[in-house]
């Protein structure tokens, strides 16, 4: 992509294991969709590490002061996973898979593996912990030619769901069901010079783990990190991107993001001002909205609230500079203030008077501030003690302005944009796992390991085209999507022609996205529900779009349904020339002015009728053969 900085990436990939229990207990890997059989409360605190540190994305979490609501099933889950009982033995099978990746990427496997405690206290592991294991090091994958060094393969155990946040009790509700099952996390080195490469990097790993058979698959299941700098800039690490294609565009708003951070560090030094002038002294301008028409103004005044201002020294302009698309400077200092005091409603100078605040109380709030040509505010409404809080969060944040690029976790957008997450985890956050015995592996297991891996999948895609005689592009479209091992097991399910499926996998899907049709919540049963009603003759090939369309606006329709709904009935041969011959008689005139050149206009005329019933192929061929009767006929000359 033309126009970005010099780009360093690397990628963190986390794969789902579809192992028959979690990694440390024997719970099923199942996630559940019904509602749960029980809840429980907790709270999570920080401790020191083993050299007496406290880890910083910890500390910051416990100061949001949360409380976290946990939901459980009986069936796949248990006192491990609620922190009232040790965790088990680590998972053989879960293990297993873990090394066979290593084996095929030559990465060093670790003799003796020992299990790590990573603290996490954001809620999502009851014990204020993620357990984690270095497998393996030093690895290499080539794509297109150039060597990608994976620089560790881990085997940890995924987290709780975030199900729902009540910002007014400042409680968050995890599902229980995921937290447990296996994850390979793959991490590769920062050798990764443009968005499109990290993409096929991204892509080509996922294959390699998709070929171990034992994944899970569908959204959720595997999960991108990316770690991004650019020349000047800094390490920045954004969590939770889940879509290949948004990889690209994830990385090009972050380096055009760390770019315009770095403009802004010049032009403050360009005007003169220092992070010393710039003061964090807070004034309380309530009385200034007594008579608001901002309706936020008016709601936080009248449960108690306060208006709180701080006046930012030669900052005017600088607010309102756009850094990703339609984020602003402004943004990043509203997303600091809300997450570290839960507080919404923060406003600066640059985008004021709006939200119903008047010119006259912006004029107002200036001339209180004692805000001079060049300077900027920010404004804040809420209870008192987090105000102030969320004004300590914008005015570390301001300062950090000075340096150019904060190092810090962000969170992917769905748009492709990031937002502030938390601060980097220092080298205080991992500590050894005490309840769990370390794992020697032998000779012996890495040989047997050796004779069950899979096919690679450059192999897999050359013998799929041989086998279900696909063309080189369909098999290429095929090989860059997701489904390059899915197509197989579906074809084998439903007896559906394998050119039928390949498109349905590749075109169709791409462009019921591009459409806005939002195909995610559709599960793999799904399409194998839609392709064998093609290959049972219950709908024709035509009605593929319509149907997979229908389904994702109604996922817990049955195939069966939908088709009823859409009228799909498959038509008959009968049914079809009936149709034909109506509209052949209905437009006796345009064959008589066109012959056989009428074939066009009444081919769309018949399939506006029948697409999606029939076979288009079929109605071609009786359309042709219903048009040549009438012309030899001579009767439309009559008409």
């Amino acid at each position: 992509m033309s126009g970005l900085p010099n780009i360093r990436c690397g990628l963190e990939i986390h794969q789902m294991l579809d192992t028959r229990s979690k990694l440390f207990c024997a719970c099923p890997t199942q996630i559940r969709k019904d509602s749960p059989d029980y809840k429980f409360i907790r709270r999570l605190r920080p401790a020191r590490s083993e050299i007496g540190e406290i880890d910083p994305a910890a500390l910051f979490e416990f100061e949001k002061g949360l409380r976290f609501i946990y939901e459980g099933y009986n069936e796949n889950v248990c006192l491990v996973e609620m922190d009232e009982e040790p965790p088990h033995d680590t998972n053989r099978e879960a293990l297993e898979l873990a090394l066979m990746f290593a084996l095929m990427v030559n990465a060093h496997i670790i003799d003796e593996i020992h299990v790590m405690r990573k603290i996490v206290i954001d809620g999502s592991d009851t014990t204020g912990f993620q357990r984690t294991m270095l497998v393996a090091l030093k690895g290499t994958i080539k794509v297109n030619g150039k060597d990608i060094p994976i620089e560790s393969i881990c085997l940890e155990e995924d987290a709780a769901r975030k199900m729902d946040e009540n910002k007014s009790e400042r409680t968050v509700t995890y599902r229980l069901d995921r937290l447990g099952i296996p994850l390979i996390e793959v991490s590769t080195g920062p050798v990764i010079n443009s968005p499109e490469e990290a993409r096929e990097v991204a892509h080509y790993i996922g294959l390699l783990l998709r070929s171990l058979g034992k994944v899970k698959r569908g959204l959720g299941t595997i999960r991108q990190d990316l770690n991004i700098s650019i020349e000047g800039g800094a390490r920045v690490e954004i969590k939770g991107v889940q879509y290949l294609d948004l990889i690209p565009v994830v990385i090009e708003n972050e380096a055009k993001r760390q770019l315009k951070l770095l403009e802004i560090r010049k032009e403050l030094l360009g005007r003169g001002i220092s992070k010393e002038e710039i003061k964090f002294e807070p004034v309380d301008v309530s009385q200034i909205f007594k008579e608001t028409k901002s309706k936020i103004a008016k709601k936080a005044l009248e449960e108690g609230g306060v208006a709180l201002a701080l006046r930012l020294k030669g900052f005017k302009g600088i607010l309102g500079t756009e850094i990703q698309p339609g984020r602003r400077f402004g943004t990043e200092l509203a997303d600091r203030a809300r997450y570290w005091s839960q507080i919404g409603g923060l406003f600066h100078s640059d985008e004021l008077p709006a939200y119903g605040i008047s010119k006259e109380e912006v004029n107002m709030l200036a001339e209180s501030l004692g805000v001079e040509k060049g300077d900027a505010f920010v404004l804040v409404f809420g209870d008192r003690e987090r105000a102030v809080k969320a004004l300590e969060a914008v005015y570390k944040r301001v300062l950090e302005a000075f340096e150019g690029v904060p190092e810090e976790t962000r969170a992917a957008n769905p748009d492709g944009t990031t937002r502030f997450m938390r601060p980097m985890p220092g080298k205080a956050r991992m500590y050894p796992e005490t309840d769990i015995r370390p794992i020697r592996i032998t000779t012996q297991l890495i040989e047997s390991l050796k004779r069950k891996l899979p096919e690679p999948p450059e192999r897999t895609l050359e013998r799929l085209k041989r086998e279900y005689s696909l063309s080189d592009t369909l098999a290429g479209q095929l090989f860059s999507s997701e489904y390059l091992f899915f197509f197989e097991e579906v074809v084998r399910a439903t007896g559906v022609q394998p050119i039928i499926a390949a498109t349905l996998l590749t075109n169709t899907l791409k462009s019921l996205r591009r459409d806005g049709v939002n195909i995610d919540v559709l599960e793999e049963t799904h399409i194998k529900d839609v392709l064998r009603a093609v290959a049972e003759g219950k709908i024709a090939k035509e009605a593929i779009p319509d149907v997979i369309k229908a389904l994702a606006e109604n996922p817990e329709s049955n195939i069966d349904q939908v088709i009823e709904k859409l009228a799909l009935g498959k038509l008959t041969v009968q049914d079809l020339e009936k149709i034909v011959d109506e509209i052949i008689h209905e437009k006796k005139q345009l064959i008589a002015e066109k012959g056989e050149k009428a074939f066009g206009p009444i081919m769309g005329l018949v399939m506006e009728r029948v697409r999606g019933r029939i076979d288009g192929k079929i109605v071609s061929e009786v359309v042709q053969r219903k048009l040549r009767e009438v012309i030899s006929s001579g009767l439309p000359s009559s008409a």
